[in-house]
C-alpha cells in the first residue's frame, strides 16, 4: 500500500489489534510474527526502518563468547541457535565468519573470570589461553548437534605469526573458531517487513510517522511526510523502540502510568577503514581481540574495506549519538596494539557509525557487566487505554526469537493462538536459495539478457529476489549511473518497492553505497535526480534534500562533501546495464 491508502484505510476503520511502535529489527520482527498469524497490525516508525541501532551493529551474527563470563549461558545458547537459523534462512546475507583470538597469556583471567562470573568483580581483565579454551569448549558443546561449522582450534605462536605476520609479536598463541556476519542488515529488515505485509492484507506499516496521545486521551497517528493526522484505536500497543523506550512511553502513557526507566543504553561506535595492508593482514578472518584495558574489540573484512570497533559508553539521548573524536582515537589505539606495524591515516577512514544498545536499566559501573538478554514487561495504563507491552534489551542476532516471545505474549493477551511458525521460514532473497548458484545465475542472465557480471552483482545484493529486480530493469529504458553496477532502473525499483522517502533511505540503508565507502558526490546527485523524478519534487525540495543528506553524512558518519567529490570518476561508457544485443 501507498501512504495515502494506509491513512485512508485508518480513517475508515481506526481499530487495529496491535500497534507496534518502532521499526527497528525487533519491532519489524514482532510485526512480522503477528502479521503471519492474521492479526490486524500496524507498524509505526518515527524515522526510517532500521535507521537506529539496527543499522549500527557490528555486523556480527554471533553467540556472544564474552557473555559466558557474565554467566549468560541461556542467552549464548539461544543466540547460537538463532545464528544457525539465520545461516539457513538468510544465506544471501548471513555467512560463516572465521574468527581468530590472539592470546597474550596462558593463565590470565582465570581468577578474575571466576569472581566476575559470581558477580563479585566489575572490572575487565585479560583472558588467557585456558579461559579462552574453556569458553570455546562451551561454544562447541552448545552447537554439537547442529555442527554447521568447524570446531575451534588453537595455533602456537610460530604458526599464528606465519598466517598473520602483522600481529603483535608478543602473542603466545591464537584460537580460531567460527561465528557469522551479516552483509546487509538493513535490507534484511526490509525483507522481514515485506514478508509480514505480503502475508496479510490487514498488516500495514508506515515509516516517518508517530503515534501520540491526543488531547482526549486517545491515540493519533501523525504522518511526518504529508502532515496528516488520523485516529488509531489499538487493542494493544507494543513499544519496540529500543533505546527510545522510555522516551516513547512519555508520549504513549499518562504521567501517572509511566514506569520507572526501563532502559539504560550504551553507545557503540565503529569505523570503516580503507587500508590495503590492514585488509591483507586479516587473511579473511575476523580478529577478536582485547585492547590493553581488557575491553573486547573486533576487526574483519567488509565490502573490500575493514570494519573496526567498538566502544561501550553510556548515553542519555539516543537521538544524537555519533562517533566522537575520542572514540575514534580509542579504536585506532586498539588497532595499533594488536597490529603495531600498520599505520592508519585519518583519510583511510571512509565511514563511521554509532548506535545505542538498548540494555536494561542498570547502575553497574562497568557497562560490560550489564546483561545483554531480552525480556518483555507490560504496563497497564489504568485510564481506559490499551496496555503497552515493552520489549527491553535484545541483540541483533536474536531478533526472531525476541519477536516470537513478544508476539506470543500479545496473542495470549488478545485471546488468539499461533498458526504460523517462523523457525524455518526463509527470509526474502533466501527463499529458494540455489545449491548451485552458478546455474541459477546463468539461467537468469539468459532469461533477462543482462550480463553474468551484472546478475552476480544483483544476486549479491538481493539473493533470489534478484530475479524480480532484473526483470524490472529490462522492462524499461535504463541509463547508467556514476557507480558501475548500479543503474537508474535498479534505484527506481528500490524507491517504489521499499518505502524510500529520503535520500538517506536509499544511499544509507537500501544500498551499501555509503557504508562501503564507495559513494561519490556524482552518485549522490545522480541518485537524487532519480528520486526527485519518482517523487515529483520541485527544485527547491531537491536542494533541501541534498543539503539534508550531506549534513547528515558529515555530522553522523564523518564523510564531508570534499571526501565525496574526491571519489568522483569519469562515467564508464561500457557499463552493462541493459539487455545485450542479440
Amino acid at each position: 500500500m501507498k501512504r495515502e491508502e494506509i491513512l485512508d484505510g485508518l480513517r475508515e476503520g481506526p481499530k487495529v489489534d496491535v500497534c507496534v511502535i518502532g521499526g527497528g529489527i525487533n519491532g519489524i520482527s514482532v510485526f512480522r510474527e503477528l502479521a503471519l498469524q492474521g492479526l490486524s497490525v500496524l507498524l509505526v516508525e518515527k524515522h526510517d526502518y532500521c535507521s537506529g541501532a539496527s543499522s549500527a551493529l557490528s555486523r556480527m551474527v554471533h553467540g556472544g563468547l564474552r557473555y559466558l563470563e557474565n554467566g549468560e549461558f541461556k542467552l549464548v545458547k539461544e543466540s547460537l541457535v538463532e545464528r544457525d537459523r539465520l545461516l539457513r534462512n538468510a544465506p544471501h546475507y548471513v555467512a560463516p565468519l572465521p574468527t581468530t583470538v590472539p592470546v597474550f597469556d596462558i593463565f590470565s583471567g582465570l581468577g578474575n573470570g571466576i569472581v566476575r562470573f559470581l558477580g563479585l568483580s566489575r572490572r575487565p581483565s585479560r583472558r588467557g589461553a585456558i579461559a579462552i579454551k574453556a569458553g570455546l569448549g562451551i561454544y562447541d558443546f552448545l552447537t554439537r548437534k547442529r555442527a554447521l561449522m568447524p570446531r575451534h582450534q588453537f595455533r602456537g605462536r610460530r604458526k599464528t605469526l606465519e598466517k598473520w605476520p602483522a600481529l603483535n609479536p608478543a602473542i603466545k598463541s591464537s584460537a580460531t573458531y567460527f561465528d557469522a556476519w551479516v552483509s546487509h542488515p538493513e535490507r534484511l529488515g526490509i525483507e522481514l517487513l515485506q514478508d509480514g505485509l505480503s502475508a496479510n492484507g490487514e498488516a500495514r506499516a508506515l515509516n516517518y510517522a508517530e503515534l501520540r496521545r491526543d488531547t482526549g486521551g486517545g491515540y493519533v497517528l501523525e504522518d511526518r511526510i504529508g502532515g496528516a493526522s488520523v485516529a488509531v484505536e489499538p487493542a494493544l500497543i507494543i513499544n519496540a523502540t529500543g533505546g527510545w523506550i522510555d522516551i516513547a512511553n512519555e508520549t504513549l502513557l499518562s504521567p501517572q502510568a509511566r514506569p520507572a526507566p526501563l532502559v539504560g543504553g550504551t553507545k557503540g561506535s565503529h569505523l570503516i577503514v580503507d587500508n590495503a595492508d590492514l585488509y591483507d593482514a586479516l587473511a579473511g578472518h575476523m580478529i577478536y581481540y582485547e585492547n590493553e584495558d581488557g575491553r573486547i574489540c573486533i576487526l574483519f573484512p567488509y565490502f573490500g574495506k575493514v570494519l573496526v570497533g567498538s566502544t561501550d559508553i553510556r548515553v542519555d539521548d539516543p537521538e544524537t549519538v555519533r562517533c566522537e573524536a575520542d572514540e575514534r582515537d580509542y579504536i585506532l589505539q586498539s588497532l595499533a596494539f594488536v597490529l603495531p606495524d600498520i599505520a592508519i591515516r585519518r583519510e583511510d577512514i571512509v565511514f563511521q557509525f554509532s548506535g545505542v544498545r538498548p540494555l536494561p536499566a542498570s547502575n553497574d559501573s562497568f557497562t560490560g557487566r550489564i546483561p545483554r538478554d531480552h525480556f518483555c514487561t507490560v504496563v497497564e495504563p489504568g485510564d481506559g487505554n490499551p496496555p503497552v507491552l515493552c520489549m527491553i534489551g535484545g541483540k541483533w542476532t536474536t531478533f526472531r526469537s525476541f519477536g516470537e516471545m513478544a508476539a506470543d505474549m500479545a496473542l495470549e493477551r488478545l485471546g488468539k493462538t499461533r498458526s504460523v511458525e517462523t523457525v524455518d521460514r526463509p527470509i526474502g532473497g533466501g527463499r529458494g536459495f540455489p545449491e548451485n548458484a552458478t546455474i541459477w545465475l546463468s539461467q537468469l542472465a539468459a532469461r533477462t539478457g543482462l550480463s553474468g557480471e551484472r546478475i552476480a552483482a544483483l544476486f549479491s545484493r538481493y539473493g533470489t529476489d534478484a530475479a524480480d529486480v532484473a526483470t524490472f530493469i529490462v522492462a524499461g529504458a535504463d541509463t547508467p549511473l556514476p557507480h558501475d553496477g548500479y543503474s537508474t532502473r535498479e534505484l527506481q525499483f528500490l524507491i517504489n518497492a521499499e518505502a524510500v522517502d529520503h535520500l538517506d533511505d536509499l544511499l544509507l540503508r537500501r544500498t551499501t553505497l555509503a557504508v562501503s565507502g564507495e559513494l561519490s558526490l556524482d552518485m549522490v546527485d545522480a541518485s537524487l535526480d532519480v528520486l526527485a523524478r519518482e517523487k515529483r519534487w520541485t527544485p527547491a525540495r531537491c536542494a533541501s534534500e541534498r543539503s539534508r543528506f550531506l549534513t547528515l553524512l558529515s555530522e553522523r558518519h564523518g564523510v564531508d562533501e570534499s571526501m565525496l567529490a574526491a571519489r568522483n570518476e569519469p562515467r564508464s561508457t561500457e557499463c552493462d546495464i541493459t539487455a545485450k544485443s542479440g
